[in-house]
């Protein structure tokens, strides 16, 4: 079967399975989380910038959604979608990562893509984006033969009925599900036109503690229409529809409290004006 090339392996994460595992040992010895945090978490929000500066939240995040039972597929949400945006879904097929390939499952896909109306996504014709890929890797790692959904979805009130079917559908064909939604924080810089507090210490002061933390406490409520209306008026989720609708069915999966895992910044491993915040959230 064709599978979806693995587009940024060897550039933005490590293109051969020995040097990634290499990598998540680091990233689990890099953040020590808490046992709790590893007890029935059914969704997460993980960061997507390349696996240096972001790697290490993300896979500790993907850590905690594992345990003892099997889980037959997971729902990531993502893409770098605006408000206008289509909605995006893969159907069937596969995805490559430096671990093998990542199966689609295709029946929950199909049923979600008949609902409602998305631009379908082949393992040929597809729009390149990080947001799902980066997190791939771990997937297959944790989590073996499990399947995934990749879905993209603007950040509108309408994609959180995506989310709920998706979980909705998981659940009617007797599927365990986990959600995954990829959002990376504050882009604060000239690199990115955002510079509302100038540069320096001051202005990255208020990324971690003004900027980002609102976003982040909006998370920890779960309330996905006020984390697209946060980022929308103080562009602080470069992905928000993503982690909104992730939210939305994570609710829909049983989900009633959020933690969060992990916060940096990419300043925190390259000091530098232009700077992006990353955090990592667990859903129970």
């Amino acid at each position: 079967m064709n599978a979806r090339k693995a587009i940024l392996a060897g550039s933005w994460y490590p293109d051969s399975a020995e040097e990634c595992e290499i990598e998540i040992k680091r990233f689990l010895e890099e953040i020590k989380v808490k046992d709790s945090l590893k007890e029935n978490a059914i969704g997460g929000i993980v960061p997507h910038a390349g696996w240096y500066f972001s790697g290490s939240i993300a896979c500790n995040v993907i850590n905690c959604l594992k345990d003892k039972k099997h889980t037959d597929v997971i729902i990531i949400f993502g893409m770098h979608l605006h408000p206008e945006s289509s909605n995006y879904i893969m159907k069937e097929g596969a995805w490559e990562t430096p671990f093998g390939e990542i199966q689609i499952e295709n029946k929950l896909a199909e049923k979600l893509s008949s609902r409602f109306a998305f631009n379908i996504e082949t393992t040929e014709s597809f729009m390149r984006d990080n947001t799902i890929e980066l997190q791939l890797p771990f997937v297959k790692y944790f989590f073996g033969d499990t399947k995934i959904v990749p879905v993209g979805v603007p950040p509108v009130n309408d994609s959180f009925a995506i989310g709920e079917a998706a979980a909705e559908i998981a659940i009617d064909l007797g599927l365990r599900a986990k959600v995954i939604g990829s959002t990376d924080l504050t882009h604060y810089g000239i690199n990115y036109g955002f510079i509302p507090k100038g540069t320096g210490r001051g202005a990255l002061d208020w990324v971690r503690n003004e900027n980002d933390r609102r976003i982040i406490d909006i998370m920890l409520t779960m309330d996905s229409s006020a984390i697209i209306r946060e980022a929308i008026s103080h562009q602080n989720a470069c992905c928000s529809g993503a982690a909104a609708t992730a939210i939305a069915a994570a609710k829909k999966l049983g989900a009633g409290q959020a933690e969060l895992v992990a916060y940096h910044t990419s300043y925190d491993k390259n000091p530098n004006d232009s700077f992006v915040g990353y955090a990592g959230l667990i859903f129970r």
